[in-house]
């Protein structure tokens, strides 16, 4: 979570009413006490009306308000259009939040500026993704939170079917086309799967621990090092090779 959005949670805790101590803070944003700390002398320094103190609890005064939103026609067009494209093309659980977010933003920005929302004259169309799809994008997504092993059924473009166990690790969208990144434990690398393509798919009762050289971050390190860009996205010279995906 970037520092900014974690001073915009802490705000967002301290307005219950109740106090809350710096542990109870770090716990629900998973830092620890000491960043706690830097954070509230960072908010009180500019201003926010933090009470308090350490070993008591914090408590954020009644009679300040959040300011609201504001947003740029160019960043409400680019909300809409985003939430639209998700209402075409992810799976229901999305498409119903991507809904609400724009109802949320509709009661946020200003008077004058609601009538963008509807003026944006960007769309995106869904022109596939069945409902067996749509409610496998749900369940993958929930795979991939949990780290649930998945059990499938897989056929291939060659039309050849498999049966695989994978550790689900993301969600590509690559217009009009989903695809899954997963570890496959059958192969023992890093497989891409297309969505349309799992013909039957059962999450497993117990999840994959977070292990070395089998998660998303080194198989994205791993694409930066084949196509010659370090992570830094600086030029670099480089012998491995990663293999296909099928």
């Amino acid at each position: 979570m970037r520092r900014a959005d974690r001073l915009f949670e802490i705000v967002q805790f301290l307005r219950g009413g109740r106090l809350l101590t710096a542990q109870a803070l770090a716990e629900r944003l998973e830092v620890s006490k000491r960043t706690i700390y830097r954070d509230l002398a960072q908010l009180q320094g500019c201003g926010v009306p933090i009470e308090g103190e350490a070993g008591v609890g914090y408590v954020l005064a009644s009679d300040y308000h959040v300011p609201p939103l504001t947003f740029t026609a160019d960043e409400i067009a680019s909300l809409v259009l985003g939430a639209r494209m998700v209402r075409a093309w992810a799976g229901d659980d999305l498409a119903q939040a991507a809904q609400e977010a724009l109802i949320k933003i509709d009661a946020v920005i200003p008077e004058g500026m609601r009538s963008l929302i509807d003026d944006t004259q960007m769309f995106a169309m869904s022109f596939s993704g069945s409902s067996i799809e749509r409610s496998s994008l749900d369940a993958l997504r929930k795979a991939c939170k949990e780290r649930c092993f998945l059990d499938m059924t897989y056929v291939s473009l060659e039309g050849e079917g498999s049966t695989r166990r994978v550790r689900p690790l993301g969600l590509y969208f690559w217009g009009r086309v989903w695809t899954l990144l997963a570890w496959c434990e059958i192969r023992a690398d890093f497989r891409s799967f297309r969505v349309d393509r799992i013909k039957t798919m059962k999450q497993a009762d117990h999840c994959f621990p977070v292990e070395a050289g089998r998660e998303l971050k080194d198989y994205v390190a791993k694409m930066k090092a084949k196509h010659g860009i370090d992570a830094h996205g600086q030029p670099i010279k480089t012998d491995s090779q990663s293999s296909s995906c099928k």
